[in-house]
């Protein structure tokens, strides 16, 4: 693709300062080789999360380039409009809010591959269920604290029972085919779903209704948008028998979190979440209090694998965008 005049004019000077966001487990210089970009670039890279849209502005106002990690650090029009060196911004992943405003404004953006097939996060939401149907954060505990086996409920095994996934989109399909390989039935709901889709899928096709009535485990795979927010509602979860399952990898918002906190507080349910309303958790949410629950930080799709495509790509990104070319484009929808 042709560049605008306007992205000729910005490529044709090099950036002089490129900040690295959000690389909250200090990993980002370990998976890409960034000598090049040093070369031509002062590169900061930023190990602690922003407490406010203050504190975004005044820590990013003298940068050119933002390497940003997912959703972590939001860029609301409002923030955009006050960085005004911003010239060049490249995302990990290819979906984020706020990108349209930035090309809007003539700001280049650059998206990252990883994550491609939905393994990662697949596999961590197979593994949160595993540790809460088993018990195992509590085993875990117990023997570090001086304990053994009077510390620790019996688990439940997965075999024989029934899952409900909700969203048979990429990682939603892998999950359905792990539970499959584990001899759990497999219920299934998307607003996409088809009699084929589901067939070819392995799984039952149902309504949502029937999904949170019938299922020993629900796990969601959903796209957040007006449509979704909220689906996993009061009315839903008191549908879920005692002792069900409720696991999230995908989006906060997609459950009604006062909802799901009482339901655990009255130990109607478990859940097993790796995603909240506000990141990093604070201090005092009363979801690091609430029992029956086992938490994650945000790191389903967080591997070395994907870590390293996504950093070597952020390079890539941006010394293309230094030298007149950008590649991976974010196109407005």
């Amino acid at each position: 693709m042709r560049l605008n005049n306007i992205d000729q004019n910005i490529a044709s000077r090099p950036i002089a300062r490129v900040a690295v966001l959000d690389d909250w487990q200090c990993i980002a210089e370990l998976c890409a080789d960034w000598s090049a970009l040093r070369q031509q670039a002062e590169v900061v890279f930023f190990h602690r999360p922003f407490v406010s849209k203050t504190e975004v502005i005044a820590s990013l106002a003298d940068f050119d380039a933002i390497l940003s990690m997912r959703e972590r650090t939001v860029f609301p029009e409002d923030v955009i409009a006050n960085l005004p060196r911003l010239k060049f911004f490249n995302i990990t992943g290819r979906r984020a809010r706020g990108l349209d405003v930035m090309v809007r404004r003539g700001i280049t953006v650059s998206i990252t591959g990883g994550g491609e097939n939905g393994a990662d996060t697949a596999e961590h939401s197979l593994a949160l269920m595993l540790a809460t149907a088993r018990r195992i954060p509590e085993g875990d505990a117990a023997i570090k604290h001086g304990a053994f086996q009077e510390k620790v409920e019996p688990g439940h095994r997965l075999e024989g029972k029934t899952v409900g996934i909700l969203g048979l989109g990429l990682i939603g399909g892998r999950v359905a085919s792990y539970c499959r390989a584990l001899g759990m039935n497999v219920l299934a709901w998307s607003r996409s779903m088809t009699a084929d889709k589901a067939a070819m899928a392995g799984v039952e096709a149902v309504d949502i209704d029937a999904l949170f009535d019938r299922a020993d485990v629900v796990s969601i795979h959903l796209v957040l948008s007006p449509q979704t927010q909220g689906i996993a509602s009061r009315a839903q979860l008191v549908r879920l028998r005692k002792g069900a399952i409720l696991v999230n990898t995908s989006r906060s918002p997609l459950i009604d979190e006062e909802a799901l906190l009482e339901a655990l507080h009255e130990r109607r349910i478990q859940a097993a979440l790796d995603v909240f309303n506000e990141e990093p958790l604070p201090l005092d949410h009363p979801l690091r209090a609430a029992p029956n629950v086992v938490l994650t930080p945000h790191v389903g799709y967080g591997t070395y694998e994907n870590y390293e495509t996504f950093y070597r790509n952020s390079v890539e990104n941006t010394l293309a965008f230094l030298s007149g070319t950008p590649i991976r484009r974010y196109v407005s929808e």
